[in-house]
């Protein structure tokens, strides 16, 4: 499928005016904005501006609440209870770990528990969010949408892709920030794919009678037509830390785990989320932490390299590597941009204003 090139500038603007035009307030907007498109710049399309339909459906069905703040529901200084009140994930997220950080710069620690979000994004944001005021982040996140992750021995879905993330500041260095799914691959990364009409990797997906495919069409079935899964990562491993994201990203913060009996959404995405931020500086090894990272960094890179291997990367490297590659331009697939476009059609009718179509930014 045709692959459109967008301005980055454009389309960061292109979002912040579909979101004024929605009702919500600027601040919200460029929150929203700069984590929509800082995904796509991450190379992370999967979490970047092709999630904005989904948003717009929310919204307009009633379960995106725009305009919301974190709700502190419990607090004991180095613990937090927090709730989101199905706002924007862009600014409970951002919101919740500024709530965090600040604790932890105070008392070298905060345990915070997130729920009742709407759709956080790209958690790696929220790793880079800790980074930046040099805290370690640790985030433990369930999902809650239609299931689409089999468990490990199983056919039928069970979970969503429940992502497990670490941001860890290095001295003197680009940090490490570790972001997956527990999927085998991200099912907004089955979503592009689909959009592209392109084969997923082998050994991700199953169809509706538990056979292998790689067919991105078997995730998503015809109305009233039963769907396949995705595996999760590393078999048994994935599964396990699925679950372990479950219990303490949604059943220990109060949040909704992903059971029948809480699916009651049409297109909302809802995410809880319990992230440990805490002080490294706290624990008396600045002096010793930055030689031994140097030291080891240089002995795992000093590995000889597989036939087709240019670097041994650390967590984060791809990402900044896009991010440079990207800079200028976003590329977007021609199913992707029909539906932002629509989406900009709904908005623009929801609310009796004209927006452009993206597809009318092209480079």
């Amino acid at each position: 499928m045709t692959e459109h090139r967008i301005p980055t500038a454009a389309l960061h603007q292109w979002v912040v005016d579909l979101w004024r035009a929605a009702g919500t307030t600027d601040r919200e907007a460029a929150l929203t904005a700069d984590h929509l498109v800082g995904a796509n710049l991450a190379g992370h399309d999967s979490h970047g501006v092709g999630m904005v339909p989904r948003y717009v459906q929310s919204w307009l069905a009633g379960e995106l609440q725009l305009g919301q703040s974190v709700r502190v529901l419990q607090d004991s200084g180095t613990m937090l209870g927090l709730d989101g009140g199905s706002g924007m994930g862009q600014v409970i997220a951002f919101e919740a770990m500024e709530m965090a950080i600040e604790r932890a710069r105070a008392h070298g620690v905060c345990v915070m528990g997130l729920r009742h979000s709407h759709h956080l994004g790209r958690v790696g944001h929220w790793a880079e969010q800790a980074v930046a005021a040099g805290m370690v982040s640790i985030h433990f996140v369930n999902a809650l949408s239609k299931p689409v992750v089999a468990p490990f021995g199983g056919i039928q879905a069970r979970f969503v892709t429940n992502p497990f993330t670490v941001g860890i500041p290095l001295p003197g260095r680009d940090p490490v920030v570790l972001d997956f799914a527990t999927s085998a691959i991200a099912s907004g990364k089955v979503r592009v794919a689909y959009n592209k009409q392109v084969k997923v990797p082998a050994g991700s997906l199953l169809d509706a009678e538990g056979r292998p495919t790689d067919d991105p069409a078997a995730l998503f079935p015809p109305p009233g037509v039963p769907g396949g899964a995705l595996l999760p990562f590393g078999g048994h491993k994935g599964h396990a830390l699925a679950l372990v994201c479950e219990l303490l990203g949604a059943a220990l913060t109060g949040g909704d785990t992903t059971r029948p009996a809480n699916l009651g959404m049409k297109h909302g995405v809802w995410n809880s989320m319990l992230t440990i931020v805490f002080d490294p500086a706290r624990l008396g090894t600045a002096d010793v932490f930055g030689p031994e990272v140097d030291a080891f960094v240089e002995w795992v890179r000093s590995s000889p390299l597989q036939e087709g291997v240019e670097s041994i990367q650390l967590p984060g490297d791809p990402e900044r590597a896009s991010r440079r590659a990207r800079a200028q331009q976003v590329p977007i697939d021609g199913g992707t941009l029909a539906e932002m476009d629509e989406a900009a059609r709904a908005v623009s009718q929801a609310r009796g204003v004209a927006l452009p179509p993206l597809s009318s930014l092209q480079a």
